[in-house]
């Protein structure tokens, strides 16, 4: 069954949380209560289950997938709607154990009574670290995004694949990327995956970037090292990958950057985007 919106937009928002215990006990709720948000979805959750339905609280519906390894990464998708289906993991065995993909479809009846479907994913991309066994894992997730990608486009009318990708895609997405050229994060090799995510080959859309236009960041995690977040040292790393009609879809996209250091949940801050389906 579809469910009408009871608005006449979408509001989906992305947060790497930093662990989800952390980030409430730093007023993580009193962003979220206000905030209108349909479809929610969080990374480096590092928490169990029962932990994570307490801190969201009633009202939502919660898919969850807890990494085998404890007290890293997670990632869950809260929603206002019931999804019709979910999965867990990104079709490499690999990673299913690794708490870093999670996707769920739901079927929408727009304002003027259109039924659409879409599929949201909530993703969490390894860091990794030039040279080692980490950056072999980023590239491996990165490879099985790449199959992955092309097979959610077909499986809906939309597609959504949201959250910390741990890759500034060009320059304007890193304050400071002639220091990070050789880093984790910046690499060549890093970026090029995500040019055949936007390019032909793949064709899906950067919808932040769309919607912001050629601007340094905006940025989405400011290291907690010296004064990154005061100055706009930052990183944009925290996206929207959406299908073309969605991406067009894309109306208003928005970073809640807090208003001070003191003041911040997480050491990322949220990507909130509207879509008028």
């Amino acid at each position: 069954m579809s469910t009408a919106l009871k608005k006449d937009f979408l509001r989906i928002a992305s947060v790497n949380v930093n662990g989800l215990r952390a980030a409430y006990k730093k007023g993580m709720a009193e962003w979220l209560e206000p905030r209108d948000v349909d479809i929610l979805c969080l990374q480096e959750v590092r928490a169990p289950d029962q932990i994570v339905n307490s801190l969201i609280g009633e009202g939502w519906h919660i898919l969850h997938a807890e990494a085998e390894a404890k007290g890293r990464a997670g990632v869950a998708i809260a929603s206002r709607q019931e999804p019709t289906a979910t999965r867990v993991g990104n079709g490499d065995e690999y990673f299913d154990q690794s708490g870093r993909w999670v996707e769920a479809d739901f079927l929408l009846t727009n304002a003027a009574g259109q039924a659409t479907t879409l599929t949201a994913v909530s993703a969490y991309v390894h860091s990794g670290e030039a040279g080692t066994s980490k950056q072999d894992d980023k590239y491996r997730f990165l490879d099985a995004m790449t199959t992955r990608l092309p097979e959610l486009a077909k499986h809906s009318d939309h597609a959504l694949v949201v959250g910390d990708l741990n890759v500034g895609h060009t320059e304007l997405d890193i304050k400071n990327w002639k220091g990070n050229v050789k880093r984790a994060g910046f690499l060549p090799e890093e970026r090029a995956y995500f040019d055949r995510f936007f390019g032909e080959e793949i064709g899906w859309r950067d919808v932040h970037r769309g919607l912001a236009g050629d601007v340094a960041g905006p940025y989405t995690w400011w290291s907690q090292r010296g004064k990154a977040f005061d100055t706009d040292t930052g990183w944009r790393i925290d996206y929207h990958l959406a299908t073309p009609a969605l991406a067009a879809a894309a109306f208003s996209a928005v970073v809640d950057r807090a208003p001070s250091w003191d003041t911040r949940f997480s050491d990322h801050a949220p990507l909130v985007v509207d879509y008028r389906l």
